[in-house]
């Protein structure tokens, strides 16, 4: 990539495809000197309402525990394969849709947003529409859709949707 990209976003939910778009942005930072936003977006209303109509707040706290954990460790696995080092962690609450395409890229500044074609959930593609699908149409800076692996051979997505089922859920 030739542009100058300073701080890119990827945004994470545990899919291999999410996982692939990490190491292509550490490439592109690598090449331009950027930092790299690591997000995970939790749903509460992904996760179920209680009676109450909210979630308790030892429930939001262990979902935000496990959600920093698996960035602490995207963090830590990748500077050790790459050497760079220049990445931050996020966790936000909300639409991964809205809060990717505007809400985070408002708040840090980012001017590439870098995501795997799908992500974990096609039950919530069918019912909600696809996360890259909106965000690709409606975020206001560059979208870098990863299609391809490292070799820039395309994905086997029957092969992808099988490791997905195996990862955690986030």
């Amino acid at each position: 990539m030739q542009s100058n990209y300073q701080r890119i976003l990827v945004p994470v939910d545990g899919s291999v495809q999410a996982e692939l778009a990490l190491k292509k942005a550490v490439n592109v930072a690598q090449e331009n000197h950027a930092h790299v936003d690591l997000l995970n977006v939790l749903r509460i209303n992904h996760y179920g309402f209680y009676a109450s109509g909210s979630m308790p707040g030892d429930v939001i706290h262990e979902l935000t525990q496990d959600a920093t954990s698996y960035l602490n460790s995207l963090v830590e696995t990748t500077a050790a394969a790459t050497g760079f080092h220049d990445m931050g962690i996020h966790v936000r609450f909300g639409n991964p849709k809205t809060v990717i395409a505007h809400e985070f890229v408002r708040d840090h500044h980012n001017d590439l947003i870098m995501l795997g074609a799908t992500g974990l959930s096609a039950v919530a593609r069918m019912v909600e529409g696809s996360v890259t699908a909106y965000v690709s149409r409606m975020a206001q800076i560059d979208v870098f859709v990863v299609r391809t692996d490292l070799d820039g051979h395309a994905i086997d997505m029957k092969q992808v949707a099988s490791k997905n089922q195996e990862q955690p859920k986030l």
